[in-house]
């Protein structure tokens, strides 16, 4: 019987990010991942990050939001200082279109939120798209400039948080599946695995998509529905896009070597995460569509991965009602990469006892289903 403070499962960019702030409180932790870290939806996204809020809102989401894009420009610093490994963090700007009219009424109340929160924005005139972004498609009918969004490149992310919780001493057990949760009246007692039992103070779970079944075995209903996304990636010269370019729940995020992602579908087709011929075509047209030079450009590949859903459109965080120890971080749907700094803290932060950073009513695991909220910035 091995022990440990705290137990994360999941080592996906929430669990890493929960397994480093813990470290920096001085709290020794166990992280478990069935697969190698960070090979899930957190290595399948395309890293975007929104522009801080300025000004308090009464979202919930958005201080949740907002607080992560503080804590990247600070976790990006401190990781590099760390371990020497470049994540990424760069300030790009973005560009959020509309090509059709029917596209115009959420591209406007989009701009109504961002003027409400403070968010600096720009709107560009058609003789404008040439000074900004050259390569956008001319016939756009509408568009915004964000000079503040940024981008990280997640697989280097992933990286810096494995290696700085490895220079920590947090524990890192890739490639072991979690067979069930043992539980002692209302505590969890062990986590049993395909390597033994670890027993432990607290536990985490983080383990995206699969974190329903995890804990429906120890009686925990709460759905975590898995959500495909599909995204295709370009290789062009590496000036050819300047900023991120969304139009609706599609995205162009330029890498700096000249690599263009595209994305992403939203498919619910269980825990099947191949990708398709059918929407890499649809991602392809539509990528041609924003920036039609994209024609020229090489398809290197292409991939999906699997978000956690939730029972609305926000993440479960915070004790569940079931256990006393036992902690849930899960359901961020396609915001997990770009809440994960404050999802990190605020676990940290309940694990020892500190008090949250936010109110965490409206993200409790067994609150009611809340109406569902536009995720004004994707990850």
């Amino acid at each position: 019987m091995k022990s440990t403070d705290v137990v994360v499962v999941g080592g996906g960019v929430i669990g890493l990010s929960i397994a480093y702030a813990l470290a920096k409180r001085g709290v020794l932790a166990t992280v478990i991942d069935r697969d190698a870290f960070g090979k899930g939806a957190s290595w399948a996204g395309a890293g975007m990050l929104p522009p801080f809020v300025v000004r308090t809102t009464s979202s919930p989401m958005v201080e949740l939001r907002s607080w992560s894009a503080v804590l990247y420009r600070e976790w990006s610093a401190e990781l590099r200082e760390r371990v020497g490994v470049d994540n990424g963090y760069r300030v790009t700007g973005g560009i959020d279109v509309a090509l059709e009219p029917g596209e115009l009424g959420d591209l406007k109340t989009a701009a109504g939120r961002w003027r409400v929160e403070g968010i600096r924005f720009e709107q560009l005139q058609p003789s404008d798209f040439t000074r900004v972004e050259p390569e956008l498609n001319p016939k756009a009918l509408y568009a915004f400039y964000l000079p503040d969004r940024a981008q990280i490149r997640n697989p280097w992310h992933l990286r810096a948080l494995e290696a700085a919780a490895q220079n920590f001493g947090v524990k890192l057990m890739p490639h072991t599946s979690v067979r069930r949760l043992k539980t002692v009246d209302n505590r969890i007692t062990a986590i049993e695995t395909d390597g033994g039992d670890i027993s432990c103070g607290q536990v985490v779970i983080a383990a995206g998509a699969w974190s329903g079944g995890l804990l429906a075995e120890a009686q925990v209903a709460l759905p975590t529905p898995p959500l495909k996304g599909q995204i295709v990636l370009f290789r062009a010269e590496a000036t050819f896009l300047r900023h991120i370019i969304e139009r609706g729940k599609l995205y162009l995020v330029p890498r700096e070597d000249g690599r263009i992602l595209m994305g992403a579908t939203e498919e619910n087709a269980g825990f099947d995460s191949r990708p398709t011929a059918e929407a890499v075509h649809e991602l392809t047209q539509q990528a041609y569509a924003l920036c039609p030079a994209l024609a020229r450009a090489e398809i290197e590949k292409y991939w999906a991965g699997l978000r956690p859903g939730s029972i609305d459109t926000r993440p479960y965080l915070g004790f569940a009602q079931e256990y006393e120890n036992l902690i849930i971080a899960t359901g961020h749907k396609r915001a997990g990469l770009q809440l994960a700094p404050a999802t990190g803290e605020l676990i940290a932060n309940l694990a020892t006892g500190a008090v949250p950073g936010i109110d965490l009513s409206n993200f409790r695991p067994d609150r009611a289903p809340g109406p569902a909220e536009d995720v004004a910035f994707r990850s």
